[in-house]
């Protein structure tokens, strides 16, 4: 209580409480200038009264600054008195802070409820709606009237176990609160996903008050976080687990074997002839083999094992606790059968195959990278072996690719520390028994390892491209070469140089290139020949084609080596104008008189000729080989009994003993 004079604005007096409450002793509370206490200027003051007069108040709510600095909240109920003809104000002041900020609280709460985005609804401890904000009508549909005083069961879905509903209402009964994922049913029936959080209210005996749910739609978030997990970890086009998923199912398939002492097996598999279907029909029909294919290997195996599509047409199969060898045989062999039966791709059929790796663990590696790389390099050795058939990884597998790569970054560079050579061989006139033509075969010289055979590291050379620069480089010396035997020996000298498929390939050859280089070692074109294989005329695109006829245009004649050993075609050697056929080495060593192979030999010749095409007969040993070639009208020939392949020096020795 305060005594006030407010002609003079100070405290006359104040009792005891009123001394504790704002601080001060009593001597100095009494006389102390109201502005002291008071935070409110005078306009502020003033505004006050006049509210509560408007208000019909009979008190007024100032703030008051105790000694200790801190402001409070207060309701001041005055009255007049006369004291010694002094008019002064009798002052009851209470302290309301904590009910000024409980009625925030409350204000800002129901503000909150109100313009919540969430949903939210109060339920009674019975588990029925005491009151909805908008948010909640929005979401469900249910108007207020009809959501209060409804039952909690009102948004229950059939697409949730009851038995989850109990365990959820459990779970809030025993502990207070339960937070989570549940579906949940519209007004209209429709179904939807909510992201569910309750907590509970209570009294202050721990009695339950009130129960509030706050919830909020996330089907299109789970819809969206779904789609965006499938796109990370499963193949578009097949729908089989991808690189990803394929490693992570891997790695736990290896630690479940090796937690539980069982074997697994990894399959790593390849398409035979994807590449021809992918070429001739178009991306479309390839995408349709793919998906198909993915089908029939799905069906190949048991639902606890896994398919996946690595990329292009490569699959990996996981087969999990496998018993015994012969199980996994037994599934390759179901998955090459399957592969091997004709695919429907519109109205066209067409074949394919499958080459399979096959590794083990823990017997082959205990590491998912490991046992991939190894099931990878059996895969090719059984591409190797002749396609549509399998191989078990061995470590003779894993040296050979060791061996292959240290012969790849040797191979690199070769070239530029000059250890290639180019070898020639003769070829000769069987009419004349002149050199007429050599054919020029590339030499490496390895500096550790002596001379490496073309076929170890020609196939390495084209995998990996570097047979372009090695083959503009061999067709440069040969094009030297023939130019001072041309000068030296006979101006219709030809020296012929093997074109791998694989410079037909990409970018092709720089055929412009080639010819400014005979250009300016004043050659023409016929100085030099191309040597194909029929395998290339086989998968002639539009770009090899005309490449094959851009080199007839310029005078480079085109030689088809190893002919008989595929896919002869008179349609193909009538198509590209081929001028030489080279009969292969298969039918020449066991030319006999009255064979076979010296009938297959005059056929050829008769066929060739028919078409106006030259014959040159490899692999000539022996006088009587070389006999009945010319016998049977063979134009060339050549062979160890003539020379073997000799540097250009020696060649020039055999020109002299000619």
């Amino acid at each position: 209580m305060l005594l006030i004079d407010p002609a003079r604005g100070i405290i006359v007096d104040g009792n005891r409480a009123a001394c504790e409450f704002y601080g001060y002793p009593e001597e100095i509370l009494r006389g102390m200038q109201l502005s002291r206490i008071n935070t409110q200027g005078d306009a502020d003051i003033h505004h006050e009264m006049q509210n509560a007069l408007a208000e019909r108040r009979n008190y007024f709510v100032f703030y008051h600054r105790l000694a200790r600095g801190e402001v409070r909240t207060v309701e001041v109920h005055s009255s007049s008195i006369i004291v010694d003809g002094r008019t002064l104000l009798f002052s009851i002041v209470f302290d309301i802070t904590q009910r000024k900020l409980a009625e925030h609280s409350l204000r800002t709460a129901s503000l909150v409820f109100e313009n919540s985005s969430e949903a939210m609804s109060v339920l009674d401890p019975h588990g029925y709606m005491i009151t909805v904000n908008p948010a909640f009508t929005a979401v469900t549909g249910y108007p207020p009237e009809e959501a209060v005083g409804a039952h909690k069961s009102l948004l229950q879905s059939d697409r949730e176990d009851p038995e989850v509903y109990r365990t959820l209402w459990q779970t809030i009964e025993a502990t207070g609160s339960w937070q989570g994922e549940i579906w949940t049913r519209r007004k209209n029936g429709e179904r939807f996903l909510r992201w569910l959080s309750v907590s509970t209210i209570y009294d202050e005996n721990g009695v339950v008050k009130s129960r509030v749910a706050q919830f909020s739609d996330v089907t299109r978030k789970r819809e969206t976080d779904e789609l965006i997990w499938r796109q990370a970890n499963f193949d578009a086009l097949t729908g089989l687990p991808n690189r990803a998923m394929f490693h992570d199912r891997l790695e736990q398939a290896i630690m479940k074997a090796a937690r539980q002492g069982e074997q697994l097996a990894l399959l790593f598999l390849d398409l035979d002839y994807f590449k021809e279907v992918n070429d001739t029909l178009g991306h479309a029909m390839g995408d349709r083999l793919l998906q198909l294919a993915a089908q029939r290997l799905h069906h190949c195996v048991r639902a606890s094992d896994t398919v996946a599509r690595l990329g292009g047409d490569e699959f990996t199969v996981i087969l999990n606790d496998v018993a015994e060898a012969h199980s996994v045989e037994r599934v390759v062999q179901t998955i090459l059968r399957t592969m091997a039966e004709p695919f429907l791709l519109g109205v066209e059929k067409v074949y394919v195959s499958a080459s399979i790796g096959i590794t083990l663990f823990p017997a082959d590696g205990n590491d998912a990278d490991l046992l991939i790389k190894h099931a990878d390099q059996a895969m090719y050795a059984a591409k190797e072996q002749g396609r549509n058939r399998f191989s078990y990884f061995t470590p003779s597998m894993q040296n050979a690719a060791q061996a292959r790569k240290r012969l790849v970054n040797d191979l690199r560079t070769a070239l530029d520390e000059h250890q290639f050579e180019v070898a020639y061989q003769p070829i000769v006139d069987l009419r004349t028994g002149e050199i007429r033509k050599a054919e020029a075969l590339v030499r490496w010289r390895h500096p550790q390892r002596g001379l490496i055979s073309p076929a170890e590291f020609i196939p390495i050379a084209e995998q990996t491209g570097m047979v372009m620069d090695l083959g503009d480089w061999v067709f440069r010396q040969a094009a030297h070469q023939a130019a001072k035997w041309r000068a030296a020996h006979h101006p219709a000298f030809q020296i012929s140089v093997n074109v791998s498929p694989v410079q037909f390939r990409d970018d092709g050859i720089n055929q412009e290139a080639w010819l400014y280089y005979l250009e300016r070692l004043g050659l023409t074109g016929h100085a030099v020949a191309v040597e194909i294989t029929e395998g290339l005329l086989m998968d002639a695109t539009p770009a090899v084609s005309q490449q094959l006829y851009s080199f007839r245009d310029s005078g480079v004649q085109v030689a088809l080596d190893d002919f008989g050993t595929g896919y002869s075609s008179m349609a193909y050697l009538k198509k590209f104008d081929i001028d030489y056929l080279k009969i292969d080495r298969a039918f020449v060593q066991n030319l006999t008189p009255g064979s076979d192979d010296l009938a297959l030999c005059e056929a050829m010749i008769v066929m060739a000729h028919k078409l106006g095409i030259l014959v040159v007969a490899e692999g000539v040993e022996t006088a009587e080989q070389r006999d009945l070639l010319a016998a049977s009208g063979c134009d060339f020939a050549q062979g160890y009994f003539f020379s073997r392949p000799v540097p250009a020096e020696e060649f020039d020795r055999l020109f002299v003993k000619g």
